[in-house]
């Protein structure tokens, strides 16, 4: 009697197992504010307490009792609707918050029973996506590497293209990643641009960078513009002019007796030469500090741009 006894509970319990075993998953992906029908397409047993649809196996969407009157949950009042088909319903208006698992599963006395599963994903419009290229440093060579990131608010996919002779190759080839809410980034090459796509099923965007220059030469010299005053052109001329009027000044004044002596006119000259001698020397110094330190800040500037 014992080995019966023992052989009947060891059947009830697989039969008990495999009615609680996972049933196949329906991947649904649905755009935002559409609706979304979720059938129950396994047979019901008979006899039951209730037939429940769960959202991520915890919250009770809606329940049905055995004479087929129905229980929604209060925050879903006015987006269930019901079907013809026993114990489906239609979802109405999906949102973001609403992607998850839903899972129709049947109470009895020995257990729960898995009816169906629906995995939905719901997906708005796809947010809009940054490409960045750093730039690849070369010393002396027509060969560099380049690092590219596309990224979206929450996400993003890096990638490194190799450069040679302003030919470029992308590393590993294309290369796309799949974001937490469905979507895919997506980062290759076409046509010597870059492109960074974001899509999901339903609607898509990209950028782009074209690719002119993408070896900059560091060891190269670096050409500085350097933009000459006016002043430091006219300057010398302005003071030959200068000096020339004091000759003639002092030739006019000799020949009216003013200076009293060829020595005196020519002392007189020599200082006035030396006077503005000194003021043009000083000038050019600070001229020349000016422009060394503004040298220096454009290639400084320019070192770091690159």
């Amino acid at each position: 009697m014992r080995p019966l006894v023992a052989l009947l509970f060891a059947v009830s319990l697989l039969n008990s197992c495999e009615a609680q075993g996972p049933s196949a998953v329906t991947t649904v992906f649905v755009q935002k504010g559409r609706d979304l029908i979720l059938n129950v397409d396994a047979d019901v047993p008979q006899e039951f307490l209730n037939v429940e649809w769960k959202f991520n196996k915890t919250v009770v969407v809606v329940r049905f009792a055995p004479d087929g009157k129905h229980l929604v949950h209060p925050d879903l009042t006015g987006r269930i609707e019901f079907t013809v088909k026993k114990f489906s319903v239609i979802l109405k208006n999906l949102q973001e918050a609403d992607s998850g698992v839903y899972t129709a599963e049947v109470l009895r006395f020995d257990g729960n029973q898995p009816l169906t599963e629906y995995k939905v994903t719901v997906q708005g419009p796809v947010s809009p996506v940054d490409l960045t290229v750093d730039p690849g440093v070369s010393r002396g060579s027509d060969s560099c590497n380049l690092t590219v990131t596309c990224s979206t608010q929450h996400s993003h996919i890096s990638s490194t293209f190799r450069c040679v002779n302003r030919t470029c190759s992308q590393d590993g080839g294309e290369k796309s990643e799949l974001t937490t809410s469905g979507a895919s980034l997506h980062v290759y090459l076409l046509n010597s641009s870059i492109i960074c796509n974001h899509s999901n099923h339903f609607n898509w965007t990209q950028v782009f960078k074209r690719i002119e220059k993408p070896c900059p030469q560091y060891g190269a010299r670096i050409h500085v513009p350097v933009h000459i005053p006016v002043i430091a052109i006219w300057l010398p001329i302005l003071i030959v002019v200068i000096i020339a009027g004091v000759f003639v000044l002092f030739l006019y004044r000799r020949k009216r007796g003013n200076c009293k002596s060829k020595k005196q006119f020519q002392y007189i000259i020599a200082s006035n030469i030396c006077k503005i001698l000194f003021v043009y020397s000083t000038f050019l110094k600070c001229l020349k500090f000016i422009f060394c330190h503004i040298i220096q800040y454009t290639v400084r500037k320019s070192t770091t741009d690159h």
